[in-house]
């Protein structure tokens, strides 16, 4: 089975039993299904010893990316697997950018902090450089080191970061994505031109 032809295809997270993560993760894959599990790498301590293993970065969420009129049997049918995260029948979209985030921020495991149920007040900031460049989030505690959330709506979790305070720009509110800024300065240019040869 396969969905990587397939129109409409999108990603889903999926709600899991506890310490089911891996073994849903590995179900999918061997189904055919393209599956995400992040994971971070922590240290377990033990009376006697410790040791690195991988943990998920975000309890009971496993991302498939499937066409869902066509394959959501094919996840309900997964041992392990509890329900689509949505809102009543519907599953939420998960955006190729939320994707791309929760990949972005296994790869700092040492920046991760806890995982948040809620979305936090405080100050909306945009990252302007570094591993986590142009991620967005709240500041829920300011100092030398400041913790961020970076908030996923879709799926209703947080993920908090450490992160120096200097990378930080405040988001204005109603202020424009920077991709969003970038296409109105090309259009802008366009509209430019266009005048230019009129007038020539």
């Amino acid at each position: 089975m396969t969905n990587e032809s397939t129109k409409d295809v999108r990603w889903y997270a999926v709600y899991v039993r506890s310490r089911y993560e891996k073994k849903v993760h590995h179900y999918f894959l061997e189904k055919g299904l393209s599956s995400f599990l992040p994971l971070i790498e922590t240290v377990r301590q033990w009376s006697d010893r410790k040791k690195k293993v991988e943990e998920p970065l975000i309890r009971g969420y496993v991302f498939v990316r499937i066409n869902y009129q066509k394959e959501h049997i094919h996840v309900f049918d997964t041992d392990g697997v509890v329900k689509f995260i949505g809102i009543g029948r519907t599953p939420s979209v998960i955006s190729e950018r939320d994707i791309d985030w929760l990949k972005r921020l296994t790869h700092e495991p040492d920046a991760i902090g806890e995982t948040v149920l809620s979305i936090p007040v405080g100050k909306k900031v945009r990252v302007l450089a570094g591993p986590f460049k142009d991620m967005e989030g709240v500041v829920r505690k300011e100092g030398r080191e400041e913790r961020l959330v970076v908030y996923f709506e879709s799926i209703m979790q947080g993920v908090e970061i450490t992160i120096a305070p200097e990378l930080l720009a405040p988001i204005e509110k109603g202020s424009p994505e920077p991709h969003v800024e970038a296409r109105k300065m090309e259009r802008h240019e366009v509209e430019s031109a266009i005048r230019h040869l009129a007038h020539s």
